[in-house]
């Protein structure tokens, strides 16, 4: 794998990487954000309107934003495995009647932001060990 990457990163160019694992951390976190808000939402049912619900699913990535926007590679890490416990709900979500797509909706989301934390967090601090100002 590292041989694949390595291999990757020559072809490519780490500033390309990066820029194409931002577009894709930013899309799918955005995505994210979004069904959690509607899965919020949907929890709501007939007894009213309730915030709590929508602040559990979406805390947990708002927390995140200040190292999307400050493009920290670090915070990004982080952000792949919190990522992943989404992607567990979603595979959860998948198994219950009627929610099929939903759950996979979301697993697959969430398996996108994972995978642009990670290519973002190693092509970016790579790129930054090559150019110390970058």
């Amino acid at each position: 794998m590292r041989q694949w990457l390595e291999e990757l990163e020559r072809r490519r160019g780490l500033a390309t990487l990066t820029r194409h694992s931002r577009h894709l951390v930013v899309a799918s976190f955005a995505l994210l954000l979004m069904l959690m808000v509607y899965r919020g939402l949907m929890i709501q049912g007939d007894a009213g309107f309730n915030w709590r619900p929508i602040v559990a699913f979406v805390l947990p990535l708002v927390l995140f934003l200040p190292s999307i926007l400050g493009r920290r590679p670090r915070g990004h890490a982080w952000l792949a495995f919190v990522s992943l416990l989404y992607f567990m709900q979603g595979v959860m979500v998948a198994t219950l009647p009627g929610q099929h797509f939903r759950g996979v909706l979301e697993a697959g989301v969430a398996l996108a932001l994972f995978a642009g934390c990670m290519g973002y967090a190693r092509f970016r601090s790579r790129l930054l060990r090559e150019r110390p100002g970058g």
